[in-house]
């Protein structure tokens, strides 16, 4: 991957601990790992140096939900859980299918999943996704034009828009900062949310992929339902009462290493 860094895997899962709780402090951590309050604070350091959380009287908590954390650091973050989710989809795509591909990491790692596949039409902003496309010859594939995000490597705004609208593909692939408890699917900014609901208006078959830290994530721009897309694709069980908001639709959801619902 471009750009990564590296985190250790008790500091992924402080993370993943922190994001669910919202809070933790050094001692209970220290508990929980069973290690020194020195050593849960060199982790905490290093996890706060990379915006994956912040510090706050007596512990730690997820950064301020008024921006993203950084492309690199995300690149890590539930990374078994994305590959799992990745090869689940991947499983599910054909040989000669047209995608669309959104901005984010999941959908990255989808694409790397898909490399073994061959004569894919690939249409996407993120240059990530391209980047791991092109190492196939057999793939034809096509980017959007426009403003580069220089952390992220991709393209937003109008031009991202209508890059989307020129196309008429078989499978969107796309994900999203968080879901509420009444299924609304949130990000950071108004040009992700339009990105994304430009590839849902133009692909026959729209795939979510998104890892279980996403469920009750906060992000403050509204960007549709659960309900919109044809398929969810995720690592852990759809929390309940945001699973009771899809009953009597046509989503299906499948969970990797569990039969589909």
């Amino acid at each position: 991957m471009l750009g990564q860094v590296d985190i250790s895997k008790r500091q992924s899962e402080i993370s993943d601990l922190v994001q669910k709780a919202g809070f933790a402090s050094v001692e209970e951590l220290a508990d929980r790992f069973e290690v020194t309050t020195q050593t849960i604070r060199r982790d905490v350091n290093r996890l706060c140096e990379l915006g994956i959380l912040r510090r706050t009287h007596g512990g730690v908590e997820p950064p301020a939900p008024a921006s993203n954390i950084h492309y690199s650091t995300r690149q890590i973050l539930n990374l078994p859980e994305k590959q799992q989710i990745a090869n689940l989809v991947a499983s599910k795509i054909e040989n000669n299918t047209s995608l669309a591909f959104s901005i984010g990491t999941t959908p990255e790692i989808v694409m790397q999943a898909l490399t073994a596949n061959e004569k894919l039409a690939i249409f996407t902003n993120n240059l990530n996704v391209a980047f791991s496309a092109s190492i196939n010859p057999s793939f034809q594939v096509t980017i959007a034009g426009g403003r580069l995000r220089h952390g992220d490597r991709d393209v937003l705004g109008s031009a991202a828009q209508a890059f989307f609208s020129n196309y008429k593909v078989d499978v969107g692939i796309f994900g999203v900062a968080g879901v509420d408890e009444d299924g609304t699917l949130l990000d950071f900014h108004e040009d992700e949310v339009a990105a994304r609901q430009s590839i849902l208006a133009n692909c026959r078959k729209s795939y979510l992929v998104l890892d279980h830290s996403k469920f009750g994530r906060s992000a403050h721009v509204r960007g549709g339902v659960l309900s919109d897309v044809d398929a969810i694709f995720t690592d852990r069980p759809v929390p309940p009462a945001i699973l009771s908001g899809l009953k009597g639709t046509q989503t299906r959801v499948y969970v990797a290493g569990t039969p589909s619902v």
